[in-house]
């Protein structure tokens, strides 16, 4: 597991200014902690961390040098500047089920001959102890054609009775889609479509 240092932050110094010194402001919250704990991890332990990581991320936190084991919980960027600009944190407690979402990835897209390869689910929500959290849920469509479709029900996440699936099963994560074009078909339905009188 990902180790990820961070200092606690005193909440007199404002987050704008803690952002233009290079840190990222942030929280850990959890039901064995008396307070919620705020926080500022550098920039650079954050972006580092945040190649591999991400929401729904299991880490472990090490806050002023205690280390606790932590699930990515939310994770705020300005995109204008391409800045983190938060991150927030649950401490994770042995035996209890906490919230999360795994993130969706495609492999071989590439590889899809025919039709158009239509991604409309980015994350699944579930809840799970601690060890059967789930990062990422890799699927491969090479083999995809078009008229098929994957469903959430048809992930192995659906199937692990150690996961609590909050998502719909029936809601659709990815399908192909037959290339339309366009153009030429609706000056044909023009001319046969009857003039009005």
């Amino acid at each position: 597991m990902t180790t990820l240092k961070a200092e606690k932050r005193d909440m007199q110094t404002k987050a704008k200014k803690l952002r233009r010194e290079g840190y990222v402001t942030g929280v850990v919250f959890g039901r064995e902690m008396t307070e919620t704990i705020p926080l500022q991890i550098t920039v650079k332990d954050a972006e580092r961390f945040l190649k591999t990581g991400g929401k729904g991320s299991k880490v472990t936190l090490e806050v002023d040098g205690t280390p606790m084991e932590a699930l990515v919980k939310e994770v705020d960027y300005n995109p204008l500047k391409r800045q983190i600009l938060e991150m927030d944190f649950q401490a994770l407690v042995k035996g209890e089920k906490v919230h999360s979402t795994a993130e969706i990835v495609l492999l071989n897209h590439d590889k899809v001959q025919e039709g158009v390869l239509e991604k409309l689910l980015n994350e699944v929500s579930y809840r799970a102890l601690p060890e059967s959290l789930v990062e990422k849920i890799e699927i491969d469509v090479a083999e995809m054609k078009v008229g098929d479709t994957i469903k959430v029900g048809d992930l192995a996440i659906a199937s692990d009775k150690n996961v609590d699936l909050m998502t719909d099963p029936e809601s659709v994560v990815v399908t192909v889609m037959e290339v339309h074009n366009a153009a030429p078909e609706t000056a044909e339905t023009e001319e046969e479509a009857p003039a009005e009188q």
